[in-house]
């Protein structure tokens, strides 16, 4: 009965989180600070009160409108900020209340913080990005995460290089390979590379879809590694009967 409570606390901290990945998300691409200014409204550039800026609530109580010129407020804030909640609850149901949990849920959120930024400006910033791997190398195995990561990244260098010297264009950015860092420390190895397959089975009909306009393909790296984070005794058990039968 004890993880009910436990859950709700982590829901209501994982939302606080979300509404500053809201910040997150509007500040770092158009270079601000995420710290200053405090928050304010995007039409009329009024500060906004402490009571506008609580997770989802505020928006409902405010009927998704500004208090102050009643313009629309982006339906994007309670969507981000209940998500993040979702995604803490999910893993301290995968990890319980161990110490590393804090760590490997700020890695999470900010590869959503990523995932969002990727989707509205088809851009991965190094901030958030390096942010995302430095917390998910804080392990109970510090070095093997570290090393996980190296190889994750290394190798994945290395296929982007010699897949661009044979297209004769640049195949894979350079934000590709943090995140495949991300992944190697997060998942370890064999689930690093289930999650790439993975990745590349939720990208192929978006992809098809949207072929002249380009699809961003962070957002399914990290949804695939929080798949397979979240379901990884499966996702081996899987990997086996594959290779094996």
């Amino acid at each position: 009965m004890i993880e009910l409570p436990m859950a709700i606390l982590v829901f209501i901290f994982g939302i606080m989180i979300g509404s500053f990945l809201n910040v997150v998300i509007y500040r770092i691409p158009n270079n601000e600070s995420i710290s200053f200014p405090a928050s304010k409204c995007q039409s009329c550039q009024t500060p906004l009160k402490w009571y506008h800026n609580i997770p989802i609530f505020s928006w409902i109580f405010l009927g998704g409108k500004c208090a102050f010129c009643n313009d629309p407020i982006a339906k994007q804030y309670p969507i981000v900020e209940f998500l993040t909640g979702v995604i803490f609850v999910a893993l301290f149901f995968k990890l319980g209340l161990v110490w590393y949990l804090p760590f490997v849920a700020a890695s999470f959120a900010a590869l959503f913080a990523l995932v969002m930024i990727d989707f509205k400006y088809m851009a991965v910033p190094d901030s958030v990005n390096f942010t995302a791997l430095a917390f998910a190398l804080v392990q109970p195995n510090f070095l093997q995460a570290l090393m996980y990561a190296a190889i994750a990244a290394g190798g994945l260098y290395l296929i982007g290089l010699l897949s661009s010297l044979l297209a004769r264009k640049q195949a894979m950015g350079g934000a590709d390979v943090i995140v495949a860092g991300t992944m190697g420390a997060l998942l370890g190895f064999p689930n690093f590379f289930v999650a790439i397959f993975l990745s590349a089975i939720l990208a192929m009909i978006p992809a098809l879809i949207w072929r002249d306009k380009g699809v961003p393909f962070v957002p399914f790296l990290a949804l695939a590694t929080f798949v397979v984070y979240l379901y990884n005794t499966q996702a081996t058990q899987l990997l086996e009967t594959l290779i094996y039968g």
